[in-house]
């Protein structure tokens, strides 16, 4: 049955197409995976049937993906326009251009086939460089430049910088801390509560908190980046929904995307995006603060060289 309801709600309050990149139709099917989690009712189920079978909802007219959806065409609509699409027909062109794009690289992977206890290692190889490379591109095409470069400058001139993180995010953030610290930048990474808001409380006008959470919903991280954040703190989150809280808090948002498998959990395949983005952010500092940068990398090459194993040596 078609479902005919207005469902005004779902489409206004949820997703703010203010902050869907509209730079172009790359990454469509990253940004319906991104908002799905925060769409409710109609809206919702006409992200996870386009999700479902991509292809099929490119060739489908907008009464046909109505109708297998379970919605109705002014549903669609509304739907397009959460996404940042002006109309139906920019949403199919832009799913056909991506869709098309997949299969002339290659990705033939069955990507949410769950693997079997006896699948030879090639295959899982195969899914595990198929997911991650379809979420490399994702993040790419979800990822705004303008706030990468705003938080480069911000922690490029920073007293401090501390980086909160829980749980799998907190082993991401001390890889930020540790390529920071080499290139002379004073970082901290938390991922205790009771520290890091302890640390949150002593900064101010000047310094940096990056928060990093795949959900945006952990409300230890939450707490860390909002206590930075009342201190006045430029704060700067890392999560793959743009309408999380963490998100809402942070005065500069980074986006990563994830492709989620039947043999790996979301919040686990989200690792090497946030790796990406955070490596792109160190690189960007450094070259923002080149000379004291390579000073300091070379001082602390140096300092530790003598503990590298000599060359031609055995252990």
């Amino acid at each position: 049955m078609v479902d005919q309801e207005v469902d005004v709600a779902a489409g206004t309050a949820v997703v703010d197409a203010d902050a869907v990149d509209r730079r172009s139709t790359d990454g469509v099917l990253a940004r319906v995976r991104a908002g799905t989690g925060e769409l409710t009712g109609a809206l919702r189920r006409v992200a996870e049937h386009v999700l479902s079978d991509p292809e099929a909802a490119a060739r489908a007219t907008i009464v046909e993906l109505a109708e297998r959806s379970g919605t109705s065409p002014a549903t669609i609509t509304r739907f397009c326009r959460a996404m940042g699409f002006d109309g139906y027909a920019d949403l199919r062109l832009g799913i056909a251009s991506e869709t098309g794009r997949a299969r002339s690289a290659g990705w033939t992977v069955d990507i949410g086939r769950e693997i079997q206890p006896g699948d030879p290692l090639a295959r899982v190889l195969d899914q595990i460089m198929a997911a991650d490379t379809r979420a490399m591109h994702d993040t790419a095409a979800l990822l705004d430049l303008t706030e990468v470069e705003r938080a480069a400058v911000a922690i490029a001139g920073a007293n401090r910088v501390n980086i909160f993180g829980a749980s799998g995010s907190a082993l991401v953030g001390e890889e930020m801390q540790f390529s920071l610290h080499r290139i002379g930048v004073a970082a901290w990474a938390w991922s205790d509560v009771h520290e890091g808001l302890a640390s949150a409380a002593l900064l101010g006008a000047g310094d940096v908190a990056l928060g990093i959470s795949h959900t945006g919903q952990t409300r230890e991280t939450i707490e860390m980046l909002a206590e930075a954040d009342s201190r006045g703190a430029t704060t700067v989150a890392l999560t793959g929904f743009p309408r999380s809280p963490l998100a809402e808090l942070a005065d500069i948002v980074l986006l990563t995307a994830s492709q989620a498998t039947t043999f790996r959990p979301d919040a686990l395949s989200a690792r090497h995006p946030q790796l990406v983005v955070l490596d792109l952010l160190y690189i960007a500092v450094a070259q923002r603060t080149h000379d004291r940068a390579h000073a300091a990398f070379r001082r602390t090459a140096q300092a530790v060289d003598g503990h590298k194993a000599a060359k031609g040596a055995t252990s």
